[in-house]
């Protein structure tokens, strides 16, 4: 009943109309967006004596109501439950002349045109205001992904697919020669966008092309409306089969391991022999060890070495 009252009131007051000011206004999925509505002059108004409403205007289709005051109301009123608790009209600012929509939680079905109008009952009513702001709605779409293909046979066909996400609006979708950054054909792509239960578009493109050594060739997703572009190349030096080469130390035979070990023993029995002959050499020619092993020095001698053939025997007591 309310809302077809709204609709009367609107259809009685379209024949006075104000100049129609437009503007357009971008914001991203999940913000808060201020829908500006001001009077140009600063006046303040009485509350008694204005209509407001916003409502959006779809070709063909009747206006949804999407907030709207009425003279000798005291709050605000909705009428469309998908902005019942998101779209706010302020009270105190009207009285300033400031008839602004705050919409929060902004998602893709906001994506529409927004009509501001004010009318003020002590002139007929007449409409004071009109303003249309257009919403474009955006979300940044993921990092594109290229999946690789396994490495074919040569005089094969090449397939590769990237994948994007939860991005709006619908995105353009480009393959690129990364050899001279030049476009591919698009009948070598087949693009599938598809709308998820977010309400925001996934992506999935498939390249089939033919093979070629060193293929090189990237995804490019483009969002229009952020002016965005994100790009992946995808190296496929792999595709040749080639792989780099890699030295492993031989293993060694049961006999070199065998010759090696005989050769560390007859090192170490060679030292053993220097070494007895080394002794046996200094005991004939250095006798004067005491029983106890200490040396004794005699009369007038400086500290002798354990090995001295020039010291005098009658120096030294304690011999063997």
């Amino acid at each position: 009943m309310w809302l077809r009252s709204l609709r009367l009131l609107l259809l009685l007051f379209s024949g006075l109309q104000a100049d129609v000011q437009e503007k357009e206004v971008r914001a991203m999925v999940g913000s808060n967006v201020n829908l500006t509505c001001i009077y140009p002059e600063k006046n303040s108004f009485d509350l008694s004596d204005l209509f407001v409403y916003w409502q959006i205007s779809v070709p063909g289709q009747q206006e949804t109501v999407v907030a709207y005051y009425l003279s000798g109301n005291s709050s605000t009123g909705h009428h469309d439950d998908h902005y019942r608790h998101r779209a706010r009209l302020s009270l105190e600012g009207m009285k300033q002349g400031d008839f602004s929509l705050l919409l929060s939680n902004v998602t893709p079905q906001d994506a529409q045109k927004f009509k501001c109008l004010v009318f003020r009952k002590s002139l007929g009513p007449m409409e004071i205001l009109q303003v249309v702001i257009t919403l474009n709605v955006a979300a940044n779409y993921s990092m594109p992904v290229v999946s690789i293909p396994s490495a074919p046979s040569q005089d094969k066909e090449l397939t590769f697919t990237c994948t994007s996400t939860n991005g709006y609006p619908r995105p353009n979708v480009y393959w690129i020669n990364k050899t001279d950054n030049s476009l591919l054909d698009e009948a070598l792509q087949n693009n599938t966008v598809s709308l998820n239960e977010r309400g925001l578009y996934d992506v999935v493109s498939i390249l089939k092309i033919q093979w070629s050594p060193n293929v090189n060739v990237g995804c490019c997703i483009e969002n229009v409306l952020l002016h965005q572009n994100l790009t992946v190349s995808s190296q496929t030096e792999m595709l040749t089969g080639t792989k780099d080469s890699i030295t492993e130390k031989p293993t060694e035979t049961h006999e070199e391991r065998n010759r090696a070990l005989f050769s560390v023993l007859a090192i170490l029995a060679l030292a053993v022999a220097v070494a007895v002959a080394t002794g046996w050499m200094c005991r004939s020619r250095c006798p004067g060890r005491s029983g106890t092993g200490a040396w004794q020095r005699g009369p007038g001698r400086s500290s002798p070495t354990a090995c001295d053939e020039n010291s005098p025997p009658e120096m030294w007591t304690g011999l063997l």
